[in-house]
């Protein structure tokens, strides 16, 4: 843990000053009283949530522990100790609420606690750890659904950049009897909060309601077939609504989750006796968003799905969000899991991004690219490599298994060619690779054409191939022909 705090100015007028923090205080205290006047007072209650015990709730909301982000009893440890000496006496509730020395920690005899997966609770045992924080979970939302009432909702703000903590939270819902109704994404957090590692801009509020008792297994294709049609509106909506990001991926679990999680179980129709996991439903929902972003990128309307390579998906959505500057890695490893992919791989033997300090050697066609090069980057973030410094050999080959290499390789590798002057060579790996009248490869180039910074090299390159692709590459369609022109 590192500490963070602020040194108030009592001389100083500007934000953080004394004055100011205290008008901010005393603003909400006045709001609050306002607000809350005709309100009835509160029941509060300290328990357990596997253990809740009021019957006929309207609503629960709840915003639950973020699998293993955030050690909050650890934390909660640094004010406890404090507020422990300064509320002794004030109450019989407050001395029950600060009765232990520290705040409270996983419980082994009761099997109850803290929820957070963090194996330093269980001796070092990664598995133990996971596997309490996975079904505390489920018997907490067991516990809310049997306190809701039939028209009841549960509604859970999540915004964790794992996807593995969204299974297990979609999965402990499903368990638990509970139906995705709806999904919102809320921007909750300040663009000056205290960075601390990648981070959703956004929460998303997931709304519930109670699955039937009776409710049948669904089959895979009848799940899927009704997760697209769900799910094709609401990323419209999200996306006009100038949602972007690793936010808009996880905007679009909500909607899709209805399809799934009104089912028990999903079974495979290609596989008697297995199920489809939760794990693999959202991969394909995330698949879906991708391929609906870079139908964005392509100028293409309608929601049929662009066939790209894995590979070029993950460039242009990285370089649509971030371009070539620093990019937390959080949103790097989700968009490289959409795309069946791994970060690791990306950054080794595909050599397409560059982590921590291997981005701040600069060079000067860097400069040039007014490509962001000061030392700031950390090892959380990660960025693309400028094409020019894409140097692997085989670069824009086909790969050892005979397949065809991904198409951002093909155009690398002719950016290459193209400054060698030497247009024989150019035309010869068009021809090799069959680029000439390529229509998926000239939309590629033309995206990347669009995202690259005006008065650069690189953009100066990219035009030229494309006209030359143009005069020199045969006819071409009149779809080709006006992208070209724009």
């Amino acid at each position: 843990m590192v500490w963070d705090y602020c040194e108030v100015n009592p001389l100083s007028q500007s934000s953080g000053g004394f004055s100011g923090m205290t008008d901010w205080t005393a603003r909400y205290v006045d709001h609050a009283l306002a607000a809350l006047d005709a309100a009835p007072p509160p029941d509060l209650r300290q328990e357990s949530a596997m253990e809740l015990n009021v019957a006929d709730i309207d609503v629960i909301c709840t915003d639950p522990p973020y699998y293993d982000a955030i050690p909050y009893s650890d934390l909660m440890d640094f004010f406890h100790v404090w507020l422990r000496r300064v509320l002794h006496g004030l109450s019989p509730e407050t001395d029950a609420a600060f009765a232990t020395p520290l705040g409270p920690k996983w419980d082994h005899d009761d099997d109850d606690g803290e929820l957070v997966d963090q194996p330093g609770r269980f001796n070092a045992d990664e598995t133990a750890s996971k596997t309490a924080y996975e079904q505390g979970m489920s018997r907490t939302f067991a516990c809310c659904r049997k306190q809701l009432r039939e028209d009841g909702r549960l509604v859970v703000v999540f915004a964790n950049k794992q996807p593995a903590a969204w299974e297990t939270l979609v999965t402990s819902l499903i368990r638990a009897g509970f139906v995705v109704d709806a999904s919102w994404p809320i921007a909750t957090e300040m663009q000056n909060k205290v960075a601390g590692g990648a981070r959703l801009s956004s929460s998303i509020w997931l709304v519930c309601k109670k699955r039937p008792d009776a409710a049948r297994p669904g089959w895979d294709n009848a799940v899927l077939r009704e997760m697209q049609a769900n799910i094709t509106k609401q990323l419209r909506d999200f996306w006009d609504a100038g949602i972007r990001g690793p936010d808009f991926v996880w905007a679009a679990t909500g909607p899709a989750m209805e399809a799934f999680s009104k089912h028990p179980v999903v079974k495979r129709t290609d596989e008697p006796g297995s199920q489809l996991t939760v794990a693999e439903f959202l991969r394909h929902v995330r698949r879906m968003v991708v391929a609906f972003v870079v139908n964005r990128l392509f100028a293409v309307e309608g929601d049929a799905t662009t066939p790209l390579d894995d590979l070029t998906t993950y460039y242009l959505l990285h370089r649509n969000d971030f371009g070539m500057a620093a990019a937390p890695a959080g949103a790097c490893i989700l968009y490289a899991l959409s795309c069946n992919l791994s970060d690791a791989d990306l950054a080794s033997r595909l050599d397409l991004l560059a982590r921590g300090n291997k981005a701040d050697t600069a060079s000067a066609e860097d400069e040039d690219e007014q490509i962001e090069t000061t030392p700031t980057t950390s090892a959380s973030e990660t960025r693309l490599k400028p094409w020019h410094r894409r140097t692997a050999k085989g670069l824009g080959e086909a790969t050892t298994d005979g397949s065809p290499p991904p198409l951002i390789d093909c155009l690398h590798r002719l950016m290459h060619l193209w400054k060698t002057g030497e247009q024989s060579r150019v035309d010869a790996y068009l021809e090799a690779q069959g680029l000439w009248r390529n229509d998926l490869f000239r939309q590629v180039a033309q995206a990347v054409l669009e995202l690259a910074t005006p008065g650069t090299d690189e953009r100066a390159t990219l035009e030229y191939i494309q006209n030359h692709l143009k005069s020199e590459g045969g006819a071409v369609t009149p779809r080709q022909r006006a992208l070209l022109d724009e």
